[in-house]
């Protein structure tokens, strides 16, 4: 006793001296890894070096400058303004930007992009190769966009029309009720007024001049930053930018750029909208809580920290409520979060069922007030340390993995938030420090200090002739909420259980061992018949991935089986894995980063998974289960097909979803097994019997799956593990193969017009041909490079000469199963008025490829973009799951350049004209073209 109670006392001492040493006024860390700096002219720089990409970078300019810095008669011209960035520049004139990069295998709208929102625009170039010519342009590019766009008439004036498709696709029930909720999420400050799509009033017509006003008095050098991260010299990229960057002139007398700040309402505000288009309900339950854009002290992180734990424990608990047959609400977030530049949000956003919206918001408040009455269990708060804590150590064994984009997104947020760009090692240490002295009582009180009685709101979205939440039933559910005597605290029992208690095991053995040096892969050969591929692969450190694939899938099932076979992944998701239901699993699995999915598709079912390194048991073991043990619980299953009762009356009136069941239908017919509508019934046919049923079926033989496991583990930390889990399940000898499940259209030359009834008129274009050709990866690759190459074509016709769409989508494929054929398909949203000239042009240039008037410019991008892509696939480890994939399972060696780049360096106009004319001459086709009801 006398030495646990000295142990007790040093435990306590040093429990007090961590505590002391807590400075919660001291400034956060700094990233080292990222220069920043700010010229004379006020531009600031950002630059960070990593080689997560080999040989790539990625640029980005960030303005300081979003729609809520529009005049009243500018509404919509900071994103028109995005927009014109790319159409003519002093040094890229006309379409200049996209071409010059696009020659260098960069694509529009994945590699070259940008995005204006309320308070900013951010441009970027992401992952271009970092030769002497290419860094020195993108350079320039950048240079362009903050200072020297041309904004010609002619190419305003030809923009016009697709920011109003942009606008006319984007356009549905959904977006007019987010229009509607401005007002109160944003307290009827400008944000209410400035959606960044702005006025197509004001965009059709405004005078050319207040376009280049918004651009002299908001794109200037002190609301600007510029980054650069990639596999670049820091210092000498820093040189470049200070000798290019700094000639460019303050403005003179700026005109000051000030913060919205969203005022206090002692008083909840209440709003609720409705459309015809949208048949189920949400309510938004939101406090909003001032933004401080000061300095980051370690008070801040510790603040941060709370929040994000109270997040995840009051989103588990609303999990285990949402996994209840009589839960009145598909489901409810709750949690805390940014909503604008000075304010944030703690939010509860509930889904109720169907003519459950009062019973539904009572459930969360109550939940929420049960948390804000009694605080957290003492066990809920040890799993979301322990949670935490293996995020923060996961982060930092793949520091040197971190994306352009995220190292972007932490460089974005210090420059519009002053957000701090912290060591992550070093706020670990922070947080483990902060951990050892937090109490559940500072927990709880945290959670009361955001639930406070001001800035509070209600938006309700309702439902045309439901029973809809009121302003008054909502502040009495409130109140009641709030005044409760008969909540009681949340009970939490589940302790000590482990993923395999109870299971007992039988080990196998490998039994053969073959190393192949053509890919530096292992295969095991277990004594149950498993077969393991494996590759070791640290590009991603501390990642390994699983895939085990069977021929099969549903081409093997019976036409009445189908609807259940296509719930099966969402029911076994939900019912949890081995003893434990989906609640109890993740109360399992705290702490542990590892995943598995199951999948039954057309021709093959799959069991997947991922985990780090130190995981990889717990992954297998979830692998094991899923063909030994897995889960069918009733619940779960009553729980989902309330939710697709309620999905089947969202989508009942939602238009895009009409619009393509209306394809379905044009080309498949109405009743075709195969290509069913998800209908009331459709969904009648589907039952839990069925589903364990077909599980059982297609999971139970292991041995007719090849495993393949790629990444950050040795061979002998892996070989024990595959012997005491893969090994040990039980198989037979039986093999399968797919069937041939291929689905006829209704005839083999289709043209459709349907009329459907739209708020707000659009017309969906849907084209496409197929026809026979030989599987061959030279035809698979010429195929990918004729619906790159239209692509390219269509929106220079379509978008930019005709503004007739706001982007084109075109594909090319050949498939090798169930029946090798070739595709070619078109689909775009455009003004109906325009619908007959526009697909005329998607016919003229699908002919005029045939004839062979085809752009050897176009076909040099697109085969550049595919040498590029795969040079930087390379560097992560997915590329070596394909690689062993396709080895073994596709017969061919893709580190071959016999396999991949002799083929795409030897792609000819030729290649592209055959592969067109053989497949539009006598191939099948379809043409359905949805209209509105005039």
């Amino acid at each position: 006793m006398k030495r646990i109670l000295q142990y007790l006392f040093l435990v306590a001492v040093s429990f007090n001296a961590t505590a002391q040493t807590l400075n919660l006024n001291e400034p956060l860390s700094t990233n080292s890894k990222i220069k920043k700096g700010v010229l004379p002219n006020g531009l600031t720089y950002y630059i960070s070096s990593t080689d997560v990409t080999k040989d790539a970078a990625s640029y980005y300019i960030i303005q300081n400058v979003g729609s809520v810095l529009e005049n009243d008669d500018q509404q919509g011209l900071a994103h028109f303004l995005e927009h014109m960035a790319f159409n003519g520049t002093k040094h890229f004139e006309g379409k200049e930007v996209l071409n010059t990069l696009q020659k260098h295998g960069a694509v529009f709208g994945k590699d070259i992009n940008a995005y204006t929102a309320f308070d900013e625009t951010v441009y970027n170039m992401n992952n271009i190769p970092t030769t002497p010519e290419l860094i020195d342009t993108c350079l320039l590019v950048l240079h362009d966009w903050a200072d020297d766009l041309l904004l010609t008439e002619d190419e305003i004036d030809a923009e016009r029309g697709v920011i109003k498709e942009e606008w006319r696709t984007r356009q549905n029930g959904g977006m007019r009720i987010l229009q509607q909720s401005l007002d109160v999420r944003y307290n009827n400050t400008i944000y209410a007024d400035r959606m960044p799509i702005g006025l197509m009033s004001i965009v059709e017509n405004f005078k050319y001049q207040v376009l280049r006003d918004f651009y002299h008095d908001w794109y200037r050098t002190d609301l600007q930053a510029i980054a650069v991260v990639g596999d670049i010299d820091v210092d000498e990229m820093e040189q470049k930018i200070i000798k290019l960057f700094s000639p460019i002139a303050p403005i003179k007398n700026p005109k000051p750029r000030t913060e919205v700040n969203i005022p206090d309402n002692e008083k909840m505000l209440y709003g609720i909208a409705m459309d015809d288009e949208v048949t189920t309900s949400n309510i938004s339950f939101t406090i909003r809580h001032p933004k401080s854009l000061k300095d980051e002290t370690v008070g801040d992180l510790k603040e941060s920290l709370l929040n994000s734990m109270i997040s995840s424990m009051l989103s588990n608990r609303i999990k285990e409520l949402t996994q209840k047959p009589d839960a009145p609400f598909l489901g409810v977030r709750m949690g805390y979060g940014s909503l604008s530049r000075t304010a944030n949000n703690f939010s509860v956003n509930v889904y109720p069922k169907p003519n459950q919206q009062h019973e539904a918001f009572k459930s969360a408040m109550e939940e929420l007030n049960r948390a804000v009455k009694f605080g957290f269990t003492p066990s809920e708060i040890e799993r979301t340390e322990t949670e935490f804590t293996t995020y923060y150590e996961n982060q930092i064994s793949k520091i040197d993995d971190q994306s352009h984009a995220r190292i972007a997104s932490d460089i974005q947020n210090n420059y519009l938030e002053n957000s701090a760009m912290t060591d992550i090692t070093k706020d670990f240490e922070l947080v483990k420090q902060i951990f050892a002295s937090l109490t559940p009582e500072e927990i709880h009180n945290h959670l009361k200090s955001l639930y406070t009685q001001k800035n509070r709101s209600v938006f309700v979205t309702g439902v045309k002739g439901n029973k809809n939440l009121t302003e008054d039933e909502a502040l009495s559910i409130i109140h009641n909420a709030e005044t409760n005597p008969n909540l009681v605290a949340y009970s939490d029992e589940f302790a000590g259980k482990s993923l395999m208690s109870g299971i007992s095991l039988k080990p196998g053995k490998i039994i053969k061992e073959e190393h192949n040096e053509a890919i530096g892969a292992t295969t095991f050969v277990l004594d149950n018949g498993i077969k393991v591929h494996y590759k070791f692969a640290d590009k991603n450190k501390n990642d390994v991935s699983l895939n085990a694939l069977s021929y099969g899938g549903t081409s093997l099932l019976s036409d009445a089986d189908l609807p259940s076979a296509s719930l099966l992944g969402n029911f076994v998701s939900a019912s949890g894995l081995g003893d434990y239901s989906a609640t109890d699993l993740e109360k399992v699995l705290a702490g542990k980063s590892a995943s598995s999915r199951v999948k039954v598709n057309g021709l093959t079912e799959s069991v997947s998974g991922s985990s780090t390194a130190k995981d990889v048991e717990t992954m297998l073991q979830m692998a094991y289960l899923r063909f030994v043990k897995p889960r069918f619980d009733a619940d779960a299953y009553d729980v989902l097909m309330g939710n697709i009762d309620s999905y089947i009356i969202r989508k009942s009136n939602d238009i895009n979803q009409k619009i393509n069941d209306s394809v379905t239908v044009s080309i498949y017919g109405k009743n075709n097994p195969k290509k069913a509508l998800f209908t009331k019934e459709y969904v009648a046919k589907v039952s839990m019997d069925k589903m364990k049923a077909i599980y059982l079926d297609r999971f139970n033989n292991a041995a007719d799956f090849e495993f393949f496991i790629v990444g950050d583990i040795d061979k002998e930390t892996l070989k024990p593990l595959l012997e005491k889990y893969i090994a040990s399940i039980p198989t037979t000898d039986k093999k399968e193969q797919w069937k041939d499940n291929s689905v006829e259209w209704v005839s083999h030359k289709i043209d459709k017009d349907v009329f459907l009834k739209m708020e707000d008129p659009k017309s969906s274009v849907r084209i496409a041909y197929k026809n026979d050709m030989k599987y061959s990866l030279k035809n698979n690759l010429v195929a990918q490079t004729v619906g790159d190459i239209l692509t390219l074509r269509f929106t220079e016709t379509l978008r930019e000469q005709e503004g007739g769409t706001y982007g084109a989508g075109a594909s090319a494929d050949v498939v090798k199963r169930p029946k090798e054929q070739a595709y070619i398909a078109v689909s775009f949203d455009c003004n109906p008025d325009k619908v007959e000239k526009l697909i005329a042009i998607v016919h003229d240039e699908l002919q005029k490829i045939a004839n062979g008037d085809i752009n050897q410019v176009d076909l040099d991008k697109t085969t550049t973009n595919y040498l590029k892509e795969r040079k930087q696939q390379q560097d992560y480890n997915r590329y070596d799951m394909s690689l062993l994939t396709n080895f073994y399972r596709e017969g061919y060696n893709m580190n071959s350049p016999e396999n991949f780049e002799d083929i795409v360096n030897n792609i000819t106009v030729k290649d592209v004209k055959a592969f067109v004319k053989h497949v539009i001459k006598k191939g099948e086709t379809y043409e359905v073209v949805i209209k509105p009801i005039k």
